[in-house]
This record gives C-alpha cells, structure tokens and sequence, in this order.
C-alpha cells in the first residue's frame, strides 16, 4: 500500500533590508542562511559550486560581491571548499566566453580578493565543456548539456538575484539554477527547437566551427560558412567556436516551454545532491541582469529568503513581490493592471506559473510555504 503524500509545507527563511545601528545586512545574510540550516549540509572537504551571476557589465541591479563573500566565508567555515560560477552566456555579449566573462566579473567586483574564493567559469572557454545529465521525469528534456565544473561539485548553493524577466516572467533560484547552469549547446536547447545560422556579414570563412562540429554539415562552397540543417542536430557548438559571433539561434520557442525546459535543466543539476538557496529581493529590475542596463526598480527593496526548496523559495518571492506598491517612478507603474500578479503586468505574454507547476510536477520541490521570519 502506498503510503500518504506529504503535505508538509517547506520551510522558507526571511529576513528584512532593515539594518539597527551597529548591524550589516551581511551580518543578518549570515544569521538568516544559519537560522535556515545550511550547516545540516556535510562541505567537510566538498568541493561547493556557488551559482551565482555576475552581471552584465553597464547593469547595477546585479548583486554585490559582497553577499558572495558571506556565502563563501561560511562555507569555509563548515570545512568546504567554495568557489563562484556560472556558465557562458548564449548571445552575444560580455560573458559569451570565459576569458571576458572574467573580464566582466572582474569589472563589477568580483574577484578571489573580493570573495574569498576563486571564480571558475563552468562550461569552459568557450562554453563547450559540458557534462550530459539525465533528467528524472523529464518531459522536453531527457539529457541537460550541463557546465562540467558545476556537475563536478559536491554542492551546490545558489546565490540568486531575484527581479523580473522578459521571457520567463521572473528570475530566481530555478532560473539561475537551470538556465544559469547550462552551457551554450544547453541554453541553445532550453531557448529554441531548431537550428543555428550564420550571419554571412560577420563570417571571415576561418572555418574553426566545421572543426568542431561532428555532423559535418558545415560547408563553405559560397565563401561563407553554411550550415546543413538536414546534417545539424542543434547542438550549439558551432556557436561556443566562432570568435567573430557570426553563428546565431533565430528560433526561440513559446515561453511556456521554455520555462518548463528551464525547470527540467534545474532538476538534472540539483538531483541527487544537497543544496541550498538563497534569493536576495532588492533592485527588482522588470528585466533580467544579462541586460547591459538595468531599469529602476519595480517595487521597493523587500529582503533575503533562503532555504533547501528552490520552488518554495521562488513562490514565497513572487508573493513578497506581489504585495508590494508599485514604485511610481517605474515600469510597472505605467502598465494596465489587467493581472492579478505584477509579473504579468509587466510582461504580459509571460505566465510564471508554468515553471512553478512544471517544477512541482518533477519533484524539484513544493510551492506551499511556511515563512520564518529571522530578525
């Protein structure tokens, strides 16, 4: 007989922005990831990938090296071995491979002086390192294209921005967890169905991305590059080899699906494993922090949230949001609320409650909460 379903409510740790005289916010950061229970977790010796994102530089809302150093500075504490990563991004930019994705975390502070440990970039130099990780009970996704680095922790804890997104309506634990940790060929795979194309503009007929692509269907009888979709399997590393950005994704599939793919690709890195999360709510920008800008703030600075359950977590941000004013001065202000959420008001072909559903649905954790508050 199968026994009852578990209907305890996770367990989400909060603390608010406010700061009495003679206290940091890093101190009650510190308080709060305690209070949450992050020593249950054994890092004697454990290598702990800390998922973070650096930011894109020419944005502000990114989150301060110092909340990094925090998380860090504890888990050395508890006999682990921590470092910050992340994964290179898919589009064109200033994180697109490892050496100016450094650059870029260096530019916006990020540093092993800054931190206290070292910074490691998970899919390599040109994000084509990557580990393929079954997905239990995945339904668009049965193998994710992970960052090795991050797949090689013991660990993982996540240190997340939590603000709004275009594309995915927000942005939180799953997000920088299942997006954040795929390599290219990965977030290639989460953003569309199809297959890349070579922008002939930019294309110098170098003929690096024939070398690594395995299906051969890469030709340049024309003089340019040209991609044979009928040979092509959509892996993305045509895209990780080009040193011009010449090789594009044009196909991007409905944002339901790619919340679910997003979720999927969290729960392959997560799996098997302890972790721990933690979403900082301040500078809610309407968009995400790949953005080279950042727009003001939707709603005022609400707190940290941490705890074990990424979906619970994200859940508990999401309403903390929504029972806030808008900010008069912001985006959200001069949208219709037609909605019952601010996230949808803001970007109103999003529905973030595919990757909450999607998410339970695969057992990455629960959506009902009990809020702790720490003070």
């Amino acid at each position: 007989m199968m026994g009852k379903p578990n209907t305890e409510k996770s367990k989400v740790y909060f603390t608010d922005m406010r700061c009495k005289v003679g206290v940091s916010l890093l101190e009650k950061l510190d308080k709060l990831i305690g209070r949450a229970g992050i020593e249950q977790i054994d890092f004697r010796k454990k290598f702990a990938a800390v998922k973070i994102h650096f930011g894109e530089p020419g944005n502000l809302s990114f989150l301060r090296p110092n909340f990094a150093k925090t998380v860090a500075d504890r888990i050395k504490a508890l006999g682990g071995m921590p470092f910050l990563t992340d994964c290179n991004t898919l589009y064109v930019g200033r994180r697109n491979n490892a050496l100016v994705h450094l650059d870029a975390a260096c530019e916006n502070g990020y540093s092993p002086f800054s931190t206290g440990c070292q910074i490691i970039i998970a899919d390599g130099l040109k994000g084509t390192d990557e580990a393929d990780v079954p997905v239990e009970g995945g339904v668009y996704v049965k193998s994710a294209k992970i960052g090795r680095a991050i797949m090689d922790a013991d660990v993982v804890v996540s240190l997340n921005h939590f603000k709004g997104h275009e594309l995915t309506g927000f942005g939180g634990a799953i997000k920088n967890v299942g997006m954040g940790s795929g390599s290219r060929a990965g977030k290639m795979l989460m953003h569309n169905e199809g297959k890349p194309e070579v922008r002939e503009k930019d294309c110098v007929c170098c003929k690096r991305c024939a070398e690594f692509c395995a299906q051969a269907a890469i030709g340049f009888a024309s003089g340019k590059a040209r991609i044979d979709h009928g040979r092509c399997v959509g892996c993305g590393r045509c895209i990780g080899s080009c040193n011009f950005n010449a090789i594009r994704n044009p196909n991007w599939t409905s944002n339901d699906v790619l919340n679910c793919k997003m979720a999927e690709y969290a729960k392959a890195v997560l799996y098997g494993r302890p972790s721990f999360h933690i979403n900082v709510v301040n500078q809610v920008s309407p968009y995400c922090d790949c953005h080279g800008e950042n727009d003001a703030a939707v709603v005022p600075d609400i707190g940290i949230f941490a705890g074990f359950d990424p979906v619970a977590l994200d859940k508990a941000c999401i309403d903390a949001v929504n029972s806030a004013p808008a900010i008069t001065t912001s985006v959200l202000s001069e949208r219709e609320h037609t909605h019952d959420d601010h996230f949808t008001d803001i970007h109103p072909t999003t529905d973030w409650r595919v990757q909450i559903d999607h998410a339970v649905k695969l057992g990455l954790g629960r959506s009902e909460y009990e809020l702790i508050t720490v003070n």
